[in-house]
């Protein structure tokens, strides 16, 4: 849903660069910078949580689909649990970068002066959403006794 808000937001503001520079030779400045480190970012990482909640990750489970039923809770839970550590670290690290980013106001090299510190906690924003999303998913899985 959030992402994509940012999507049409980022279709929105490419078009008008594209026809501004077309109809008058002058553009939006910065598109490149606020599509790369703004659009971009949040639409892909704020939408972790969603995409793990639908059970839209891609999988690949071609033999467990042939194991009985407690193997492939088993092994969903096994992964669940992968997932919870996996995505807690990116969270935790991915929130320290955010810290770090933050205090130091983090900029790139542009024409202009362009922070790029707020897009940082879209990261671990994205991360805890996942890990929660997982949590739900393996709470969801152990009480109807199936993998999702």
């Amino acid at each position: 849903m959030v992402s994509a808000v940012f999507v049409v937001l980022m279709m929105i503001h490419v078009t008008a660069d594209v026809l501004l520079r077309t109809i008058s030779d002058y553009g939006i400045t910065g598109t490149l910078e606020v599509v790369s480190y703004y659009y971009m970012v949040c639409a892909i990482f704020l939408a972790f949580g969603y995409v793990e909640l639908q059970n839209q990750h891609i999988r690949v489970d071609l033999f467990v689909q042939q194991m009985p039923r407690s193997a492939q809770v088993f092994l969903y839970v096994l992964a669940c649990l992968a997932g919870l550590a996996f995505f807690g670290l990116l969270a935790w690290q991915s929130t320290l970068d955010a810290i770090r980013a933050t205090k130091s106001s983090e900029t790139i090299m542009s024409n202009f002066l362009f922070y790029v510190w707020p897009s940082r906690w879209a990261l671990p924003i994205g991360f805890v959403g996942c890990v929660l999303a997982v949590l739900c998913n393996l709470m969801k899985s152990l009480t109807r006794w199936r993998a999702l």
